[in-house]
Order: structure tokens, then C-alpha cells, then sequence
């Protein structure tokens, strides 16, 4: 799938080992930034490895394309989208709307996924696109202990 916006065109394909530790660093720099509040769950280089020798290779895991270069990272769970995260330099320029797009499109019965209750953006961005928040909690099962809500778009 190609989608334009105006800064470049938006490549969405899947990630291969290659792109492994570029999305690690998107992954990494995304959440040391958009959503800085979170407890640190592992160091960078533990998660580096994590991404590439974990999600990369055994997830469902889509990049984002802009101007040669990962700017998005999306992994699919089923019906549920389980990562979706954009680099700090290309939030709010149309590439997390392309990856989501491109998950309504592989899974067109409909789609789930939990952001934190704190990020007040994520949560306006997939409110806007569809999504309903179903469920609030208090964060016991997730990994950072903080209260997330699960959302739910159905076509």
C-alpha cells in the first residue's frame, strides 16, 4: 500500500530482518518520547534485542516508509493491534494513519487495541478514526502498571 501526504509518499510493507534494528530505534525512540511517563520496562539495549530478535522475525510486524527511511512501526496480533508507534520527527504528518488504514484493510471484521489511559494523543488519534473505547483499567496486567483502555473499531 502507498499513500501520499505532503511532505513524501508512505510505503507501508513488512518489516524484514534487515529492518530489524531501525524499527528497534523508532520503537525505542518513540516510547522514550510520546509517552516519556511510563516506567522504563528493560534498558535500550534490551529492547533493541527484544525488537530484533523477537518482534521482527516472529510478529506481524508492518513499517512505515518515508523518504527511504522507517518512520513507523505497527505489529498485528490477530484482530488486535499490539504496537503501533511513530518517530518523534514524523508524528502528526499522516504516516500513523496510513499503518492503521492499512490495518483496517487486513483485518476489515474489525480491530482492537489498549493505549494508556495518560495519552490523551493516541487516544483522540484512533477516537477519530473510529475506534470506541470498550474497557478501562487499572493497568495490573500490563507490563508498565498503568492504567490503559482498550478500544474497538468495528466497520
Amino acid at each position: 500500500m502507498g499513500a501520499k501526504n505532503s511532505a513524501a509518499p508512505i510505503v507501508i510493507r513488512r518489516a524484514t530482518a534487515a529492518d530489524a534494528p531501525e524499527v528497534a530505534t523508532v520503537y525505542i525512540a518513540s516510547r522514550r518520547g510520546a509517552v516519556a511517563y511510563l516506567p522504563t520496562v528493560g534498558t535500550d539495549a534490551e529492547i533493541r534485542a527484544f525488537v530484533i530478535d523477537r518482534m521482527v522475525p516472529e510478529q506481524e510486524t508492518w513499517v512505515a516508509e518515508a523518504v527511504g527511511r522507517i518512520a513507523a512501526v505497527m505489529v498485528l496480533d490477530g484482530d488486535m493491534v499490539d504496537q503501533l508507534y511513530v518517530s518523534p520527527d514524523n508524528q502528526r504528518r499522516g504516516v500513523g494513519d496510513c499503518l492503521l488504514a492499512h490495518a483496517k484493510q487486513l483485518r476489515p471484521t474489525g480491530l482492537r487495541l489498549y493505549t494508556f489511559q495518560k495519552n490523551t494523543p493516541a487516544r483522540r488519534f484512533y477516537e477519530d478514526r473510529g475506534f470506541v473505547a470498550k474497557k478501562f483499567t487499572d493497568g495490573a496486567t500490563n507490563m508498565e502498571r498503568e492504567p490503559d483502555v482498550l478500544y474497538e473499531w468495528i466497520p
